[in-house]
Order: C-alpha cells, then sequence, then structure tokens
C-alpha cells in the first residue's frame, strides 16, 4: 500500500520507526509535513498539494500531528478523507481529543473514571469551585497544555485561587482537578491500537515532581495492567473516536482514573520500556482495515 505520514520532522523517533516499520511489511511509506500542504478545495475533485505538485493518492494516512498546529494539521487531515484515503485517526477525533475540557465531558458521559474536575469563568466562582472537587491539594490545567506544561498543584486554597485568579487575569482556560495523592507521582500510559491495549508502561516522576512525562525527567518500566484498566483505556479510546492513541491512566483508590488521552502518543519511550514493535502494529491495524473495506466493496458489487 501507498501510505503517508504527516509529520513536520521526519528525525523524529517516531516517524522514523513509522517508516522503518512500514516499509519492512512491503509499504511505500512518504513522510509529508503538514504545514507545507496546501489544498484545492474543489467541487467533485479535492487534492492537497505539496511543493508545487498535487499529492498523489494514499491508500491511508498516519497523522502526527502536533497540538501547535491542530487547526491546521487537522484541516489537512480532513482533505485527505475527502480524497478516500484512510486516516488512521480521523480528523473530528482528533479535534475532539485536543480539547481537554470537551474530552472530559465525553469521557464522563460514558461513564468513565476521572478525577474530579471543575471548569468555570468567573472569579466569584472560585472558592466554591476549588470545594466542589474536594479541596487543596488540587491540580490546576491550562486547557491548552502539553506535555506538561501549564500544570500546577496547589497545596492550600488560597494558593489554589491565587493561581485561579492568575490565570483568569490573563483570560486563559483553566480545568481544576482533586489530586490523586496515592497515585505518588505515577501515572500508566496504555497505548491503544484498534479495539485493544497493545502496549503499556508505568511513568514514575522525579523525586518531588507530581509530573511524570517522560519529556520532564521521568522514567518509564513495563507493568502489567488489571483488567479494570485495560477497559477503562479501550473504553476512552472509543469514546474520543480515535484508533491509534495513547491513554493516560493514575490509579486512585476506586479504580482507574482517566487524565488525558493523546492522538499522536509518542512510540519511543513506550517501545524502549515495553520491548514491543508498536510501530509494526499500527501497520497491522491498517492492513486489516484495507483488507476490511476492500472485501465490503467486492461484496456490494
Amino acid at each position: 500500500m501507498k501510505i503517508a505520514v504527516l509529520s513536520r520532522n521526519p528525525k523524529l523517533y517516531s516517524t522514523r520507526r513509522l517508516v522503518e516499520a512500514g516499509q519492512a511489511r512491503g509499504h511505500e511509506v512518504d513522510v509529508i509535513d503538514t504545514l507545507h500542504c496546501y489544498m484545492d478545495i474543489t467541487s467533485n475533485n479535492p487534492a492537497v498539494r505539496f511543493k508545487g505538485e498535487p499529492l498523489p493518492k494514499y491508500d491511508a494516512i498516519i497523522p502526527r500531528i502536533g497540538a501547535s498546529v491542530t487547526f491546521y494539521g487537522t484541516s489537512v487531515v480532513r482533505q485527505f478523507e475527502m480524497m478516500g484515503s484512510f486516516s488512521v485517526n480521523e480528523s473530528v477525533a482528533i479535534s475532539r481529543s485536543r480539547d481537554k475540557l470537551r474530552s472530559m465531558q465525553l469521557l464522563s458521559r460514558k461513564g468513565i473514571g476521572l478525577p474530579r474536575t471543575g471548569f468555570a469563568h468567573s472569579p466569584d466562582n472560585i472558592k466554591d469551585l476549588i470545594k466542589n472537587v474536594g479541596g487543596a491539594p488540587v491540580v490546576i490545567k491550562l486547557l491548552e497544555g502539553t506535555q506538561g506544561i501549564g500544570v500546577v498543584l496547589a497545596e492550600t486554597n488560597k494558593t489554589a485561587e491565587s493561581i485561579i485568579e492568575a490565570f483568569m487575569g490573563v483570560k486563559a482556560n483553566i480545568l481544576v482537578q482533586e489530586f490523586i495523592k496515592e497515585a505518588d507521582g505515577a501515572d500508566i500510559r496504555c497505548f491503544v491500537v484498534g479495539d485493544k491495549v497493545v502496549a503499556a508502561m508505568k511513568r514514575q516522576g522525579q523525586e518531588g515532581e507530581f509530573r511524570s512525562n517522560l519529556h520532564r525527567g521521568g522514567t518509564a518500566q513495563l507493568i502489567r495492567l488489571t483488567r479494570d484498566e485495560r477497559a477503562t483505556a479501550v473504553a476512552a479510546a472509543k469514546a474520543m473516536g480515535l484508533n491509534v492513541c495513547g491513554v493516560d491512566l493514575l490509579r486512585s483508590n476506586r479504580g482507574p482514573v482517566v487524565m488525558e488521552v493523546n492522538s499522536s502518543p509518542g512510540l519511543e519511550g513506550i517501545e524502549v520500556a515495553t520491548d514491543k514493535d508498536v510501530a509494526g502494529l499500527i501497520f497491522e491495524f491498517i492492513e486489516n482495515k484495507a483488507n476490511l473495506a476492500s472485501t465490503r466493496t467486492k461484496g456490494k458489487g
């Protein structure tokens, strides 16, 4: 098959592994910089152009859309979808997962475990907002933050009020969440492909750091999931409409709670920690989907 990886940097580990894995399985794999694409939005003949030339028809695309280019990146993904390419993650699902508030509301509607979460607009709601999530310590998150940036732990109610007022003063949108103390600075990254968790790792934050992101110096190790954790991760991915994603869980006293669903999860940490060919499993999923589509088309004839 002819497959495109939409990535801004062909040298990134995740991009390189996807190219290697696809080529190893006999596919033709191109890396295309999303921001260098431009779209010909024509009735009945949509096209994507790149460096002055129309791109060929791809059987499938693998979007690796960075958070900072979500709007334009998902527009490009949508254009490929209009051209008939199978997208590993559809544009609407990527957009849905990038909106932290919308994500939490969708997960809540499906009954998926979450930390108690509050969202407010006006400063006069701050004290009640903190109270409703259980009081300090609380975690305050910028809706637009990634990789642990814009996430603050407030140890007291007064500190929480000051931080929230400061964020609101600069018109920043924030979430306030209960602090899951029993997680002890660790979370679990579940890598979901299709309808199952194909790999999982425990990420532990540095001493004195409640954020466990590997970009912030956290460490990763292989972990065995419980049945509830697997079911929660798969349900979260399904709620977002994502075929390939990273679901971040915390182990709380009331069971697994979802912190985030990432539509472009990195491959390096999970492959190194688990020694699994996750990139290859993504291509296996694409192949199965493509064969299913081909079978359905033949059946209609």
